[in-house]
Protein backbone atom coordinates (compact mmCIF):
# COMPACT_ATOMS: atom_id res chain seq x y z
CA UNK A 1 0.00 0.00 0.00
CA UNK A 2 1.20 3.52 -0.80
CA UNK A 3 2.63 5.60 2.03
CA UNK A 4 0.89 8.70 3.35
CA UNK A 5 2.25 11.83 4.95
CA UNK A 6 0.78 14.15 7.54
CA UNK A 7 2.03 17.67 7.40
CA UNK A 8 0.95 21.01 8.84
CA UNK A 9 0.20 23.59 6.17
CA UNK A 10 1.07 27.25 6.28
CA UNK A 11 -2.62 28.09 6.78
CA UNK A 12 -2.78 25.92 9.90
CA UNK A 13 -4.68 23.00 8.35
CA UNK A 14 -3.38 19.44 8.39
CA UNK A 15 -3.44 17.23 5.33
CA UNK A 16 -2.99 13.48 5.09
CA UNK A 17 -2.53 12.58 1.42
CA UNK A 18 -0.57 10.01 -0.51
CA UNK A 19 -0.34 11.81 -3.82
CA UNK A 20 -0.56 15.17 -5.52
CA UNK A 21 -0.98 15.22 -9.29
CA UNK A 22 0.63 18.50 -10.33
CA UNK A 23 -0.27 20.28 -13.57
CA UNK A 24 1.56 23.47 -14.58
CA UNK A 25 -0.86 25.55 -16.59
CA UNK A 26 -0.82 28.59 -18.87
CA UNK A 27 -3.96 29.04 -20.98
CA UNK A 28 -4.95 25.39 -21.26
CA UNK A 29 -8.75 25.84 -21.28
CA UNK A 30 -9.18 23.48 -24.24
CA UNK A 31 -7.75 20.41 -22.51
CA UNK A 32 -7.56 21.11 -18.78
CA UNK A 33 -10.87 19.55 -17.77
CA UNK A 34 -10.08 16.40 -19.75
CA UNK A 35 -6.64 16.07 -18.15
CA UNK A 36 -8.00 16.57 -14.63
CA UNK A 37 -10.69 14.01 -15.34
CA UNK A 38 -8.12 11.46 -16.48
CA UNK A 39 -6.00 12.02 -13.35
CA UNK A 40 -8.97 11.80 -11.00
CA UNK A 41 -10.13 8.62 -12.71
CA UNK A 42 -6.72 6.98 -12.18
CA UNK A 43 -6.67 8.15 -8.55
CA UNK A 44 -10.05 6.53 -7.91
CA UNK A 45 -9.01 3.34 -9.68
CA UNK A 46 -5.89 3.08 -7.50
CA UNK A 47 -7.82 3.94 -4.34
CA UNK A 48 -5.46 6.72 -3.31
CA UNK A 49 -5.95 9.66 -0.98
CA UNK A 50 -4.88 12.29 -3.47
CA UNK A 51 -5.46 15.70 -5.01
CA UNK A 52 -5.03 17.36 -8.36
CA UNK A 53 -3.18 20.66 -8.07
CA UNK A 54 -3.09 23.14 -10.95
CA UNK A 55 -0.17 25.58 -10.69
CA UNK A 56 -1.49 28.40 -12.84
CA UNK A 57 1.05 30.71 -14.41
CA UNK A 58 -1.25 33.63 -15.19
CA UNK A 59 -3.85 32.15 -17.54
CA UNK A 60 -6.22 34.61 -19.20
CA UNK A 61 -8.58 32.07 -20.80
CA UNK A 62 -10.45 31.01 -17.68
CA UNK A 63 -8.31 27.95 -16.95
CA UNK A 64 -8.53 28.64 -13.21
CA UNK A 65 -12.34 28.36 -13.10
CA UNK A 66 -12.28 25.29 -15.32
CA UNK A 67 -9.83 23.60 -12.97
CA UNK A 68 -11.90 24.33 -9.88
CA UNK A 69 -15.07 23.14 -11.59
CA UNK A 70 -13.30 19.87 -12.49
CA UNK A 71 -12.37 19.28 -8.83
CA UNK A 72 -8.78 20.51 -8.78
CA UNK A 73 -7.11 22.86 -6.35
CA UNK A 74 -5.64 25.97 -8.00
CA UNK A 75 -2.41 27.64 -6.97
CA UNK A 76 -1.70 31.05 -8.53
CA UNK A 77 1.99 31.39 -9.43
CA UNK A 78 2.84 34.99 -10.41
CA UNK A 79 6.40 34.22 -11.55
CA UNK A 80 6.31 33.19 -15.19
CA UNK A 81 8.01 30.03 -16.38
CA UNK A 82 7.58 26.27 -16.50
CA UNK A 83 10.08 25.78 -13.69
CA UNK A 84 8.53 28.52 -11.55
CA UNK A 85 5.11 26.88 -11.77
CA UNK A 86 6.48 23.45 -10.89
CA UNK A 87 8.63 24.69 -8.01
CA UNK A 88 5.68 26.48 -6.44
CA UNK A 89 3.42 23.48 -7.00
CA UNK A 90 5.85 21.00 -5.46
CA UNK A 91 6.35 23.28 -2.46
CA UNK A 92 2.59 23.53 -1.86
CA UNK A 93 1.68 19.94 -2.68
CA UNK A 94 -0.18 18.09 0.07
CA UNK A 95 0.86 14.61 -0.93
CA UNK A 96 3.93 12.66 0.06
CA UNK A 97 4.34 11.80 -3.59
CA UNK A 98 4.02 14.22 -6.49
CA UNK A 99 3.38 13.17 -10.07
CA UNK A 100 3.76 15.98 -12.58
CA UNK A 101 2.41 16.08 -16.10
CA UNK A 102 1.37 18.59 -18.74
CA UNK A 103 -2.10 20.09 -18.98
CA UNK A 104 -2.27 19.70 -22.78
CA UNK A 105 -3.57 16.09 -22.70
CA UNK A 106 -0.39 14.63 -24.22
CA UNK A 107 0.65 12.47 -21.25
CA UNK A 108 -1.06 9.36 -19.89
CA UNK A 109 -2.36 10.81 -16.63
CA UNK A 110 -5.02 8.11 -16.70
CA UNK A 111 -2.26 5.61 -15.90
CA UNK A 112 -0.54 6.75 -12.70
CA UNK A 113 -0.06 3.23 -11.36
CA UNK A 114 3.52 2.52 -12.59
CA UNK A 115 4.78 5.77 -11.06
CA UNK A 116 3.13 5.11 -7.69
CA UNK A 117 4.42 1.53 -7.66
CA UNK A 118 7.98 2.67 -8.31
CA UNK A 119 7.76 5.27 -5.54
CA UNK A 120 6.35 2.68 -3.15
CA UNK A 121 9.32 0.46 -4.06
CA UNK A 122 11.75 3.11 -2.82
CA UNK A 123 12.49 5.32 -5.83
CA UNK A 124 13.04 9.01 -5.14
CA UNK A 125 12.48 10.18 -8.72
CA UNK A 126 10.54 8.22 -11.33
CA UNK A 127 11.06 9.29 -14.94
CA UNK A 128 8.62 8.40 -17.65
CA UNK A 129 10.13 6.91 -20.80
CA UNK A 130 8.09 7.76 -23.88
CA UNK A 131 10.41 5.85 -26.20
CA UNK A 132 9.75 2.67 -24.22
CA UNK A 133 6.01 3.27 -23.76
CA UNK A 134 5.13 4.55 -27.21
CA UNK A 135 4.90 7.85 -29.07
CA UNK A 136 1.72 8.42 -31.05
CA UNK A 137 1.61 9.89 -34.58
CA UNK A 138 2.35 13.61 -34.52
CA UNK A 139 2.97 13.60 -30.77
CA UNK A 140 6.64 14.62 -30.94
CA UNK A 141 8.32 16.71 -33.67
CA UNK A 142 10.91 14.70 -35.64
CA UNK A 143 13.68 17.10 -34.59
CA UNK A 144 12.90 16.43 -30.91
CA UNK A 145 12.46 12.69 -31.39
CA UNK A 146 15.54 11.90 -33.44
CA UNK A 147 18.00 14.63 -32.44
CA UNK A 148 17.19 16.89 -29.49
CA UNK A 149 15.98 14.40 -26.90
CA UNK A 150 18.42 11.57 -27.76
CA UNK A 151 21.42 13.92 -27.78
CA UNK A 152 20.54 15.68 -24.52
CA UNK A 153 19.68 12.35 -22.87
CA UNK A 154 23.04 10.94 -23.99
CA UNK A 155 24.89 13.96 -22.61
CA UNK A 156 23.02 13.60 -19.31
CA UNK A 157 24.12 9.98 -19.03
CA UNK A 158 27.69 10.85 -20.08
CA UNK A 159 28.16 13.89 -17.84
CA UNK A 160 26.32 12.73 -14.74
CA UNK A 161 25.95 8.93 -15.11
CA UNK A 162 22.15 9.25 -14.95
CA UNK A 163 20.39 5.98 -15.89
CA UNK A 164 17.73 7.77 -17.95
CA UNK A 165 16.98 7.42 -21.67
CA UNK A 166 14.21 10.04 -21.93
CA UNK A 167 15.81 12.97 -20.14
CA UNK A 168 13.03 15.44 -20.90
CA UNK A 169 9.88 13.46 -20.34
CA UNK A 170 7.40 15.83 -18.66
CA UNK A 171 5.64 13.10 -16.71
CA UNK A 172 7.54 12.24 -13.54
CA UNK A 173 6.89 11.01 -10.04
CA UNK A 174 8.86 12.07 -6.99
CA UNK A 175 9.07 12.00 -3.24
CA UNK A 176 8.17 15.56 -2.41
CA UNK A 177 10.51 15.99 0.56
CA UNK A 178 13.54 14.73 -1.38
CA UNK A 179 12.96 17.12 -4.29
CA UNK A 180 12.24 20.11 -2.04
CA UNK A 181 15.50 19.43 -0.20
CA UNK A 182 17.44 19.82 -3.46
CA UNK A 183 16.73 23.57 -3.50
CA UNK A 184 16.08 23.74 -7.24
CA UNK A 185 16.46 27.27 -8.64
CA UNK A 186 15.68 27.66 -12.33
CA UNK A 187 12.36 29.09 -13.54
CA UNK A 188 12.34 28.11 -17.22
CA UNK A 189 12.21 24.90 -19.23
CA UNK A 190 15.69 23.96 -18.00
CA UNK A 191 14.05 23.11 -14.67
CA UNK A 192 13.43 19.67 -16.17
CA UNK A 193 17.18 19.13 -16.53
CA UNK A 194 17.99 20.68 -13.17
CA UNK A 195 15.68 18.25 -11.36
CA UNK A 196 17.33 15.19 -12.90
CA UNK A 197 20.90 16.48 -12.59
CA UNK A 198 20.59 17.52 -8.95
CA UNK A 199 18.84 14.27 -8.08
CA UNK A 200 21.74 12.33 -9.60
CA UNK A 201 24.41 14.50 -7.96
CA UNK A 202 22.65 14.07 -4.61
CA UNK A 203 22.60 10.31 -5.15
CA UNK A 204 18.83 9.99 -5.10
CA UNK A 205 17.44 6.77 -6.50
CA UNK A 206 16.23 7.40 -10.07
CA UNK A 207 14.25 4.84 -12.07
CA UNK A 208 12.39 4.87 -15.38
CA UNK A 209 8.96 3.48 -16.21
CA UNK A 210 7.33 3.29 -19.65
CA UNK A 211 4.70 5.89 -20.43
CA UNK A 212 2.92 6.93 -23.60
CA UNK A 213 2.75 10.23 -25.42
CA UNK A 214 -0.11 11.26 -27.69
CA UNK A 215 -0.64 14.33 -29.80
CA UNK A 216 -1.81 17.16 -27.55
CA UNK A 217 -5.34 18.49 -27.78
CA UNK A 218 -4.53 22.18 -28.24
CA UNK A 219 -5.33 24.23 -31.31
CA UNK A 220 -2.59 26.78 -30.52
CA UNK A 221 1.19 26.29 -30.85
CA UNK A 222 3.02 24.84 -27.81
CA UNK A 223 4.89 27.07 -25.36
CA UNK A 224 8.09 25.10 -26.03
CA UNK A 225 10.55 26.76 -28.42
CA UNK A 226 12.82 24.14 -29.98
CA UNK A 227 16.15 25.95 -30.37
CA UNK A 228 15.82 28.42 -27.50
CA UNK A 229 14.77 25.84 -24.92
CA UNK A 230 17.13 23.21 -26.32
CA UNK A 231 20.04 25.61 -25.85
CA UNK A 232 18.89 26.39 -22.30
CA UNK A 233 18.93 22.67 -21.47
CA UNK A 234 22.36 22.17 -23.06
CA UNK A 235 23.76 25.26 -21.35
CA UNK A 236 22.56 23.97 -18.00
CA UNK A 237 24.16 20.54 -18.54
CA UNK A 238 27.49 22.13 -19.47
CA UNK A 239 27.42 24.67 -16.64
CA UNK A 240 26.91 21.93 -14.07
CA UNK A 241 29.68 19.73 -15.46
CA UNK A 242 33.01 21.61 -15.17
CA UNK A 243 34.79 18.37 -16.06
CA UNK A 244 33.28 18.28 -19.55
CA UNK A 245 33.05 22.03 -20.13
CA UNK A 246 36.57 22.89 -18.93
CA UNK A 247 38.69 20.03 -17.66
CA UNK A 248 38.61 17.28 -20.32
CA UNK A 249 38.92 19.58 -23.39
CA UNK A 250 41.65 21.61 -21.66
CA UNK A 251 43.54 18.50 -20.60
CA UNK A 252 43.56 17.28 -24.21
CA UNK A 253 44.90 20.65 -25.41
CA UNK A 254 47.51 20.70 -22.65
CA UNK A 255 48.84 17.21 -23.33
CA UNK A 256 48.92 17.61 -27.12
CA UNK A 257 50.56 21.03 -26.82
CA UNK A 258 53.24 19.85 -24.43
CA UNK A 259 54.05 16.75 -26.48
CA UNK A 260 54.38 18.82 -29.64
CA UNK A 261 56.54 21.46 -27.96
CA UNK A 262 58.92 18.89 -26.47
CA UNK A 263 59.18 17.09 -29.83
CA UNK A 264 59.83 20.27 -31.81
CA UNK A 265 62.14 22.11 -29.41
CA UNK A 266 65.35 20.42 -30.61
CA UNK A 267 64.53 21.25 -34.25
CA UNK A 268 62.26 20.46 -37.21
CA UNK A 269 60.56 17.07 -37.27
CA UNK A 270 59.49 15.09 -40.35
CA UNK A 271 56.72 12.53 -39.99
CA UNK A 272 55.19 10.70 -42.92
CA UNK A 273 56.78 13.06 -45.39
CA UNK A 274 55.37 16.14 -43.64
CA UNK A 275 57.77 18.61 -42.02
CA UNK A 276 56.78 20.18 -38.70
CA UNK A 277 58.73 23.24 -37.64
CA UNK A 278 58.47 26.42 -35.61
CA UNK A 279 55.05 27.34 -37.04
CA UNK A 280 53.65 24.13 -35.55
CA UNK A 281 55.41 24.96 -32.31
CA UNK A 282 53.51 28.27 -32.18
CA UNK A 283 50.24 26.34 -32.46
CA UNK A 284 51.47 23.92 -29.78
CA UNK A 285 52.32 26.81 -27.47
CA UNK A 286 48.84 28.26 -28.00
CA UNK A 287 47.23 24.90 -27.17
CA UNK A 288 49.38 24.56 -24.06
CA UNK A 289 48.48 28.01 -22.76
CA UNK A 290 44.76 27.43 -23.41
CA UNK A 291 45.00 24.04 -21.71
CA UNK A 292 46.62 25.51 -18.61
CA UNK A 293 43.98 28.22 -18.35
CA UNK A 294 41.15 25.75 -18.89
CA UNK A 295 42.37 23.35 -16.19
CA UNK A 296 42.64 26.27 -13.79
CA UNK A 297 39.09 27.34 -14.64
CA UNK A 298 37.87 23.78 -14.08
CA UNK A 299 39.32 23.71 -10.56
CA UNK A 300 37.89 27.11 -9.73
CA UNK A 301 34.45 26.37 -11.17
CA UNK A 302 34.17 23.03 -9.36
CA UNK A 303 35.34 24.41 -6.02
CA UNK A 304 33.18 27.53 -6.29
CA UNK A 305 30.05 25.56 -7.25
CA UNK A 306 30.57 23.18 -4.34
CA UNK A 307 31.04 26.11 -1.97
CA UNK A 308 27.75 27.64 -3.08
CA UNK A 309 25.94 24.32 -2.77
CA UNK A 310 25.22 24.14 -6.51
CA UNK A 311 27.21 20.91 -6.74
CA UNK A 312 27.99 18.37 -4.01
CA UNK A 313 31.43 18.51 -2.48
CA UNK A 314 34.11 16.30 -4.00
CA UNK A 315 36.36 14.36 -1.63
CA UNK A 316 39.07 14.18 -4.26
CA UNK A 317 38.98 17.94 -4.84
CA UNK A 318 38.91 18.66 -1.11
CA UNK A 319 42.00 16.46 -0.68
CA UNK A 320 43.81 18.31 -3.47
CA UNK A 321 42.91 21.69 -2.04
CA UNK A 322 43.90 20.71 1.48
CA UNK A 323 47.37 19.74 0.26
CA UNK A 324 47.67 22.56 -2.23
CA UNK A 325 48.29 25.45 0.13
CA UNK A 326 48.44 28.99 -1.22
CA UNK A 327 52.13 29.24 -0.44
CA UNK A 328 52.92 26.05 -2.37
CA UNK A 329 51.11 27.37 -5.42
CA UNK A 330 52.91 30.69 -5.24
CA UNK A 331 56.33 29.04 -4.94
CA UNK A 332 55.67 26.66 -7.85
CA UNK A 333 54.29 29.50 -9.97
CA UNK A 334 57.27 31.72 -9.27
CA UNK A 335 59.70 28.93 -10.11
CA UNK A 336 58.03 28.40 -13.51
CA UNK A 337 57.93 32.16 -14.14
CA UNK A 338 61.61 32.59 -13.36
CA UNK A 339 62.45 29.62 -15.61
CA UNK A 340 60.49 31.26 -18.40
CA UNK A 341 62.30 34.56 -17.89
CA UNK A 342 65.63 32.73 -18.14
CA UNK A 343 64.61 31.42 -21.56
CA UNK A 344 63.86 35.02 -22.58
CA UNK A 345 67.24 36.18 -21.26
CA UNK A 346 69.02 33.38 -23.13
CA UNK A 347 67.25 34.38 -26.35
CA UNK A 348 68.29 38.02 -25.91
CA UNK A 349 71.90 37.03 -25.26
CA UNK A 350 72.01 34.95 -28.44
CA UNK A 351 70.45 37.84 -30.33
CA UNK A 352 73.08 40.24 -28.94
CA UNK A 353 75.80 37.85 -30.11
CA UNK A 354 74.50 38.52 -33.64
CA UNK A 355 74.61 42.29 -33.09
CA UNK A 356 70.82 42.32 -32.83
CA UNK A 357 70.45 41.52 -36.48
CA UNK A 358 67.77 39.53 -38.30
CA UNK A 359 66.94 36.20 -36.67
CA UNK A 360 66.02 32.89 -38.24
CA UNK A 361 62.82 31.05 -37.39
CA UNK A 362 64.75 28.66 -35.16
CA UNK A 363 65.51 31.52 -32.78
CA UNK A 364 61.82 31.68 -31.85
CA UNK A 365 61.93 28.37 -30.00
CA UNK A 366 63.35 29.68 -26.73
CA UNK A 367 60.97 32.66 -26.51
CA UNK A 368 58.03 30.31 -27.13
CA UNK A 369 59.10 28.05 -24.28
CA UNK A 370 59.63 31.12 -22.10
CA UNK A 371 56.16 32.39 -22.97
CA UNK A 372 54.52 29.10 -21.98
CA UNK A 373 56.44 28.91 -18.71
CA UNK A 374 55.71 32.51 -17.72
CA UNK A 375 51.99 32.21 -18.53
CA UNK A 376 51.76 28.87 -16.70
CA UNK A 377 53.57 30.21 -13.65
CA UNK A 378 51.47 33.36 -13.51
CA UNK A 379 48.28 31.35 -13.96
CA UNK A 380 49.31 29.02 -11.16
CA UNK A 381 49.83 31.93 -8.77
CA UNK A 382 46.48 33.52 -9.68
CA UNK A 383 44.57 30.24 -9.40
CA UNK A 384 46.20 29.55 -6.04
CA UNK A 385 44.97 32.88 -4.70
CA UNK A 386 41.46 32.30 -6.05
CA UNK A 387 41.29 28.78 -4.61
CA UNK A 388 42.31 30.12 -1.22
CA UNK A 389 39.38 32.58 -1.40
CA UNK A 390 36.98 29.84 -2.49
CA UNK A 391 37.96 27.74 0.51
CA UNK A 392 36.87 30.61 2.77
CA UNK A 393 33.24 30.32 1.59
CA UNK A 394 30.78 29.28 4.28
CA UNK A 395 29.82 25.64 3.80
Amino acid sequence: MAETATRDRADGTTEDLTLTVLLPCLDEAETLATVIGRARGSIEELGLDAEVLVADNGSTDGSQDIARAAGARVLDVPTRGYGAALKAGIAEARGRYVIMGDADDSYALEDLGPFVEALDAGADLVMGNRFAGGIGPGAMPPLHRWLGNPVLSFLGRLFFKIPVHDFHCGMRGMRRDRIVALGLRTDGMEFASEMVVHSALSRLRIVEVPTTLRKDGRSRPPHLRTWRDGWRHLKFLLAFSPRWLYYYPSLVLLVLGLVAMVALYPGPLTVGGVSWDVQTMVVAATATVLGVQGVGMALLARAFSAGLGLLPRSRRLDTVLSRFALENGIVAGLVLTVAGLLFFVGAVLRWSAQDFGALEHAAVRDPLVGLVLVVTGTQLVLVSFMLSLVRMQPR
